[in-house]
């Protein structure tokens, strides 16, 4: 009787076990490389951000990411086993490839403002890149940047020398330009990015926009300008 019970004991800790590993297996790792140290923005990286700090933010930033683009199953996202981050001296201030982030020690070092806040804004925008789906490759660029920003600026992370929102003369101009205008079209219809991102997972066509809020792309862009267009008026009714 004892063998039996210790017998039962230990194969009805298997689902708890296989689940813990399951677990395990699916977490994502992350690691932070200073390739700089020694330098002006090694050093300011290492005194006004670290590695630990950057790690946290990855961490904090992808499940961030995952709720924004509703992406509460492992079948939603994307298989990436580990995401790395390299302080380097770059052409960019920040760029990603094969799921490493590279970030420009020149510019952690010139920066002029809070560099912390600033580069968690770049984490936030540059991890998107990693977890967001491009159309198989087919996706414009700029858009794919906007979401990115969009991202960034639903983290409220925009940093102050972006351009404001109702600016731009084309939707895709990319970056802050496209993310205000997405940031209007989620307006519309709450979950509109996370839908588009949805159906960026195999192609692009801007008649995704028609698809998921009947109206072209560019009917939305008019709308948009024309909103602002109009509160600026109204605000400068006022002030004069």
């Amino acid at each position: 009787m004892a063998h039996n019970k210790m017998q039962y004991l230990v194969l009805s800790c298997l689902p708890t076990l296989a689940v813990v590993t399951l677990q395990v297996t699916q977490a994502v790792q992350y690691e932070v490389n200073n390739n700089a140290a020694g330098t002006t923005g090694g050093n300011r990286f290492d005194s006004e951000i670290g590695v630990d700090y950057s790690k946290q933010t990855l961490e904090s930033a992808t499940s961030f990411i995952w709720s924004i683009f509703r992406q509460s199953t492992e079948a939603d996202k994307k298989s990436v086993q580990s995401i790395q981050m390299f302080v380097s001296s770059i052409n960019y201030p920040a760029y990603t490839s094969d799921n490493k982030i590279y970030v420009n020690s020149e510019y952690i070092a010139s920066y002029p403002g809070d560099v912390k806040r600033e580069i968690t804004g770049v984490l936030y925008h540059e991890a998107t890149h990693i977890w967001q789906w491009n159309g198989d490759g087919n996706a414009n660029v700029n858009l794919t940047e906007g979401i990115a920003d969009f991202v960034r600026l639903k983290a409220n992370y925009a940093p102050s020398h972006w351009v404001k929102p109702g600016a731009g003369d084309r939707w895709d101009e990319g970056y802050a330009v496209t993310a205000y205008f997405l940031d209007y079209c989620n307006n519309l219809s709450n979950g509109f990015v996370a839908d588009l991102n949805y159906k960026m997972r195999t192609g692009y066509s801007d008649d995704f926009f028609f698809e998921l809020l009947g109206k072209t792309v560019d009917q939305l862009w008019s709308d948009y300008k024309a909103q602002y267009a109009s509160n600026y008026r109204l605000i400068k009714g006022l002030v004069d």
